[in-house]
C-alpha cells in the first residue's frame, strides 16, 4: 500500500504540481532523466546515477498510483454518483 507521505515526496522531487496530466508527468521524468542522465556527469557520476535512481524509483511510484486511480466519465455513471448542491445540504445539514 503506497503511503501519503511516499506519495508526496516522489511528487516534491519531480516537482509535479497538484493538478498535473499524464502527459505533463511523463515530460517532467524525460527532462529530469536528461538533467541527471550520468553521461552528463562524468566528474559526479554516483550522485548523477543516486539522483537518476531516485527518479526512477519517483516516476515508478506516481504511476503505481495513477494506475490505481479510477476514472469513469460515462454520463450514467456521473448522475448516480453525483447531486446537486441543494442535495448536498440536505443531506449535511437536513432537509428544509
Amino acid at each position: 500500500m503506497l503511503s501519503f507521505d511516499t506519495l508526496i515526496k516522489a511528487k516534491t522531487l519531480l516537482g509535479l504540481s497538484d493538478r498535473v496530466t499524464l502527459s505533463e508527468i511523463k515530460s517532467r521524468y524525460k527532462m529530469m532523466m536528461k538533467q541527471w542522465h550520468p553521461d552528463k556527469h562524468p566528474d559526479d557520476i554516483q550522485t548523477a546515477h543516486a539522483m537518476s535512481t531516485q527518479i526512477n524509483e519517483a516516476y515508478a511510484i506516481i504511476l503505481e498510483y495513477c494506475s490505481k486511480y479510477e476514472f469513469n466519465f460515462d454520463e450514467n455513471f456521473l448522475k448516480d454518483k453525483t447531486i446537486t448542491p441543494q442535495e448536498w445540504w440536505a443531506k449535511k445539514f437536513g432537509g428544509r
